[in-house]
């Protein structure tokens, strides 16, 4: 199963982001899992993003690495999440990803779910 690779990333990670997700990676102990973005419908404001570690690649997978931090996300999600940016915030709310994404006309108040 071939996963697609860009020269020019279709999304993008902050540092913040990638230094998470490796943390995340390095308490596992498999160094080949990878964070899988995908987009479904539902929560509040019609799409939701999904977050779930994956060591797998599924045919048509589009993977983006930062300093060592891989993300992957499916073909069917990645038309949602182009031009978007993954970070990872630690605020009063606790500390969660956080998809900026230019395509979302509007978002909830969690920023898990958005409208297009």
């Amino acid at each position: 199963m071939a996963e697609i690779k860009h020269r020019s990333a279709p999304f993008a990670l902050t540092e913040a982001a990638a230094r998470r997700i490796r943390a995340i990676v390095a308490r596992e102990g498999q160094p080949g899992l990878r964070l899988r973005i995908s987009v479904s419908g539902g929560g509040c404001s019609g799409f939701q993003y999904g977050f779930a570690l994956d060591a797998s690649a599924e045919e048509g997978d589009v993977e983006v690495e930062r300093d060592g931090a891989k993300v992957v996300v499916d073909a069917m999600s990645l038309m949602y999440v182009l031009g978007a940016e993954l970070d990872f915030v630690e605020d009063l709310n606790g500390s969660y990803f956080r998809v900026a994404n230019p395509q979302a006309t509007s978002s909830c108040g969690c920023g898990q779910s958005f409208a297009i």
